[in-house]
């Protein structure tokens, strides 16, 4: 019988497809908006996820955290305060401070935009980000302060170094570096593409930017393996507050992050994101369902005769009642799957726009959202079938053979 009535509402629905596909359009853009949504969020938070774990599990980094009466004046987090932070905590194993600013590169005719990453030789290890061709910085370039640097592929490809960037020059803030190494692709996420940066010793960028500017940093640390995060993060906290002789009444001038810290923040911004899109596009499933329960009473009054021969051979009221809640609910999966695919497609095509501006993550469509999708569109297939079809259901057969 349940194939029998599936045969059925199929041979309904293709009888007259226009009528369907515009009973179930508010279905099938709303389904669309869901999974486009869906896929570009899950892309977001797959290639953050992915980012972080690649950084590792001891990955720490400290901020200078802003006062909101203030938000102008930036408090100081010097080199000195990561030199203190490494001796005076059981725990952490290297550091790297990161002075973060935005210049132009220059190469023969070529020129680019791109952010200029002051680091010491220990940042490769620090967040996991290794030269693929040529070397990293060493203790004597550190000292002696030289006018080298580590280019991202983007910046190699935009410079035009060629297939052989190593020895090349460049301008930087019309300052000459050497190019010594090319780091391994990584990409980015949220227009910070890993690609598109410069790294240059920190004692250079002190001499290049000056020591004023060298205060305000992000220091990221790296912790022995198997260290108690929580203790880590309360000698860290110990250890600056000390530093910034802030007393017991007063608020942290920076702020903690630790990668799990940051994965949970990111996944709840995004879970948001997708929580209040998701009560938008539900507007449109609730017209669709409408639209749904319209269409079928319209069948239902179409087919009265139909109903009625049905019945007057020996069908059931549960039987009429079964035949058209499967054909709302088929003709509403109709729209679910149509909408699926759109919502791919948008998905795909929004990635493809975007990216021409900003690095834009792979959309990412989980099954748990298809199957979710296609539970929806059958749980509205039921809600808004069941009164046309009790009402079909109830027809008295001698009086739908009458029907004209």
């Amino acid at each position: 019988m349940f194939s029998e009535n599936v045969k059925i509402a199929l041979h309904a629905i293709f009888a007259n497809k226009m009528r369907s596909i515009l009973t179930v359009l508010g279905v099938m853009i709303g389904v669309a908006a869901v999974i486009a949504v869906v896929s570009i969020v899950q892309g977001f938070q797959h290639k953050i996820a992915g980012d972080l774990e690649g950084i590792g599990a001891g990955f720490i980094e400290v901020f200078p955290q802003t006062d909101r009466k203030k938000p102008f004046d930036v408090p100081e987090l010097t080199i000195d305060d990561a030199a203190a932070v490494r001796r005076q905590t059981s725990s952490i194993r290297d550091f790297t401070p990161i002075y973060i600013t935005s210049t132009q590169l220059k190469h023969g005719d070529a020129r680019h935009s791109a952010q200029i990453y002051a680091v010491n030789r220990s940042y490769p290890d620090i967040v996991n980000h290794w030269v693929e061709h040529g070397r990293f910085f060493t203790a004597v370039d550190d000292e002696q302060k030289k006018r080298v640097a580590v280019v991202g592929l983007e910046i190699a490809d935009r410079l035009d170094l060629g297939e052989e960037p190593l020895g090349k020059l460049i301008q930087i803030d019309n300052n000459t570096f050497t190019v010594i190494g090319v780091l391994e692709k990584k990409g980015g996420s949220f227009g910070n593409n890993q690609d598109d940066i410069v790294l240059i010793p920190f004692s250079t960028a002190t001499v290049v930017y000056g020591p004023e500017n060298m205060r305000r940093l992000v220091l990221a640390f790296q912790m022995e393996e198997g260290a108690d995060l929580d203790q880590v993060k309360t000698q860290v906290r110990d250890v600056l507050r000390a530093r910034h002789a802030l007393k017991k009444d007063d608020r942290d001038d920076f702020q903690i992050l630790a990668q799990e810290e940051l994965l949970e923040t990111f996944s709840k911004v995004l879970g948001y994101i997708t929580a209040i899109l998701g009560g938008v596009v539900a507007v449109a499933l609730l017209v669709g369902g409408i639209g749904i329960m319209n269409i079928m009473l319209v069948s239902v009054t179409e087919r009265t005769r139909e109903i009625g021969i049905r019945k007057s051979i020996g069908a059931r009221r549960r039987d009429v009642l079964v035949q058209f809640l499967i054909e709302a609910i088929v003709l509403s999966g109709f729209g679910g799957l149509v909408g699926v695919a759109g919502g791919f497609g948008l998905a795909m095509l929004a990635r493809l726009i975007i990216s021409r501006w900003v690095t834009f993550p792979a959309v990412h469509t989980p099954l748990w959202a298809i199957f979710g999708a296609f539970m929806f569109c059958a749980a509205l297939g039921v809600i808004f079938g069941i009164y046309p079809a009790a009402k079909a259901s109830k027809l008295d057969p001698i009086e739908a053979l009458r029907y004209e």
